[in-house]
């Protein structure tokens, strides 16, 4: 069969032969893959950068597809951990890790979407006790995970959600958000989020901590709960938080990702996730793609209005 085939972290993904899958285990299942998102975990799983990353190799990157089944059956599923992933003509699934979608759900808009709301959903839902009628400020919400985290806390009931990102006329076409602000204005940040509750943080780096000292010292009311979630870490992976940050406000930071969530906790939200989507609830701007196009499309600049979808039989 063919897939897209990582030999060397330093160049982008190669369309060759690749040996078929085998199904030899009570729970696994070849499918034919039919749409496997790029998502940006995905880029860092190829270029062996994330910190769950391997030395392994060869690669077959993707972390979520859909596929169909023998019996005809559409699969959502999940591969975190696995050399064979979702960029192949046919991979090898774990039932357990997956979850069978209406015969009528567009495989494209699932795998583009999917990824991209579990993400915020997981960590409203499994790293922290969010209650309905708390305010949400969302940092980095004009990149396609961050932009769907406004509309997965507006599910979950939020009462205020913020948008902060760096592009005004971005931020200002985000549905959902009742207030932004710019990530290089912190003391906007600060006014903004005077009564948040909870941040989902998609940027990190000096700008997450620049943000965090600005929340902290315009809070309304210091004494009010405040948690950080970190969810990725697009401005870069270190932070230097001032102590007094921690000291002075009823702060608290948390991840939320591979690790700190079990592949159970991710599997067990799938389902609800996938209904929302099939329902129309959520949905992302997709870029269909043949997968025979992966090293080419690999090397373009990353756009982060839409999301890449690899179809492998197209």
């Amino acid at each position: 069969m063919k897939a897209a085939v990582v030999t060397t972290f330093s160049d982008p993904p190669h369309y060759q032969d690749h040996p078929e899958p085998q199904a030899t285990g009570e729970h696994e299942l070849v499918v034919d893959v039919l749409a496997a998102g790029l998502h940006p975990r995905v880029r860092m799983q190829a270029e062996g950068s994330h910190y769950s990353s391997t030395d392994e190799l060869p690669l077959v990157p993707g972390i979520d597809g859909v596929g169909r089944g023998p019996d005809g059956r559409l699969w959502y599923f999940l591969s975190l951990g696995a050399t064979l992933g979702s960029m192949a003509e046919r991979t090898l699934i774990d039932t357990r890790r997956s979850v069978v979608l209406p015969r009528h759900a567009d495989p494209v808009t699932v795998a583009a979407t999917l990824n991209c709301a579990i993400a915020s959903w997981l960590a409203l839902n499994r790293r922290i006790t969010f209650e309905k009628g708390q305010n949400v400020m969302v940092i980095g919400a004009t990149g396609g995970t961050g932009r769907m985290a406004v509309q997965v806390a507006r599910l979950f009931g939020a009462d205020q959600v913020i948008a902060v990102g760096r592009d005004a006329e971005r931020l200002d076409a985000i549905p959902g958000a009742d207030a932004t602000a710019l990530l290089s204005d912190p003391e906007s940040i600060g006014r903004a989020g005077a009564e948040v509750d909870v941040v989902l943080d998609f940027v990190w780096g000096a700008p997450a901590a620049a943000a965090m000292t600005a929340l902290v010292t315009g809070r309304s009311d210091p004494t009010r709960p405040l948690t950080w979630v970190e969810l990725g870490s697009m401005a870069g992976p270190q932070a230097s938080i001032p102590s007094a940050a921690l000291r002075s406000s009823r702060l608290q930071i948390i991840g939320s990702g591979q690790g700190s969530l079990t592949t159970a906790d991710m599997a067990a939200e799938v389902p609800a996730v996938a209904a929302e989507i099939v329902r129309g609830t959520f949905a992302v701007d997709a870029t269909e793609v043949a997968l025979q196009h992966v090293e080419q499309t690999w090397t373009r600049p990353a756009d982060s209005s839409t999301r890449i979808v690899f179809t492998p039989g197209a």
